[in-house]
């Protein structure tokens, strides 16, 4: 976040529990009928409960589509990702002696770093057959850390917990006859250059690359600066192409509602400029809140243009788990987007 700038209490307490997590507004919309214009083919949607790992959820569904949109379907382990992220910040706590609960919350790149990292496996092989709160295990893993008496002993009762807790850990991956380590499976999916992050604020030069400055970028990765009317014209091209995007944002507005399927600015607010964004960033209204996979484009019967979302809250409203993002929220309220490089 932007570093001289503190954000108001009552809506640092707001985003502290509505981030990653289903905004139920109840606003009206007025009947919007969707004409899809571009859609790319996509994997089930999926549902993160009360789990903080949207990125991990947006990124791994835009690996997923760019991989069928050449014709190589894979639908791939977000709880895999997860644990390998509990045992990595559990070994931290035990090198770093820190007291208390780590977070689960992330950045869409931080996904690739841990899988270049840790691997990957693929759904059928490796998920919960039940709904797991990922906060409550991390905060059980620090306590198997206090009572074990070496490393090695701490690292095993964090993998028995987790056994016991999602599902125990396959060591190979097998997939269409060929058989993997996790390592080999990730890097059959995702090149390490594969995806190139992109935000856009005018307190950075644009064209240089910067730390996405989020408070959940917890590896510091670097995105590059670029205008916002260069943003979404990137997004768009990329959709049309053929090529998903993982968009990153915030989702405090009114006229995000996941019910009606509908993501808009409702403010009266028909354009919106670099300055008009950057305004929102640095009085705490436009904060790092949400990922999703965008993978389509659209158009009203008013002829507004909006972004095909694949959301992670399950598919309980108006168009099965999926939303339609308009074009000036898109500008307004991104933090960034992770496009693959052609």
């Amino acid at each position: 976040m932007f570093a001289y700038l503190k954000m108001p209490a009552f809506l640092a307490i707001s985003l502290l529990f509505t981030a990653c997590s289903s905004n139920k507004q109840r606003e009206q919309h007025s009947e919007l009928a969707m004409k899809d214009v571009t859609r790319l083919k996509t994997t089930p949607v999926k549902d993160q409960g009360p789990s903080q790992t949207c990125w991990i959820y947006a990124m791994l569904a835009t690996i997923e589509t760019e991989h069928i949109m050449r014709g190589d379907s894979v639908n791939l382990s977000v709880d895999y990702v997860s644990r390998m992220l509990i045992r990595e910040k559990a070994a931290e706590h035990l090198a770093s002696n820190e007291e208390d609960y780590r977070s689960m919350r992330g950045v869409a790149s931080n996904t690739l770093r841990l899988i270049q990292t840790y691997g990957l496996h693929h759904f059928d092989a490796y998920h919960s057959r039940h709904e797991v709160d990922y906060v409550t295990l991390m905060r059980k893993s620090i306590s198997c850390m206090r009572t074990a008496f070496s490393y090695k002993s701490a690292m095993e009762n964090v993998d028995e917990m987790l056994d016991k807790e999602i599902s125990p850990l396959p060591l190979r991956v097998y997939m269409y006859g060929a058989e993997y380590t996790p390592l080999e499976f990730a890097h059959s999916v995702c090149r390490d250059d594969e995806y190139h992050g992109y935000t856009s604020f005018s307190h950075h030069p644009f064209g240089i690359r910067i730390p996405l400055e989020s408070p959940d970028n917890i590896y510091h990765d670097l995105v590059t600066n670029i205008p916002i009317d260069s943003m979404l014209a990137m997004a768009e091209r990329s959709i049309r192409s053929g090529h998903p995007v993982c968009w990153e944002g915030d989702i405090s507005e009114k006229g995000f509602i996941f019910e009606k399927g509908v993501v808009t600015l409702d403010r009266g607010i028909n354009t919106v400029t670099q300055d008009m964004r950057q305004r929102e960033y640095e009085t705490g209204r436009t904060t790092d809140d949400h990922c999703m996979e965008m993978m389509g484009l659209a158009i009203d019967n008013k002829g507004r243009k909006y972004f095909i979302c694949k959301n992670s809250w399950g598919t309980n409203n108006r168009y099965k788990g999926y939303m339609y993002m308009s074009y000036q929220y898109m500008m307004m309220k991104t933090i960034a987007i992770f496009v693959p490089e052609e």
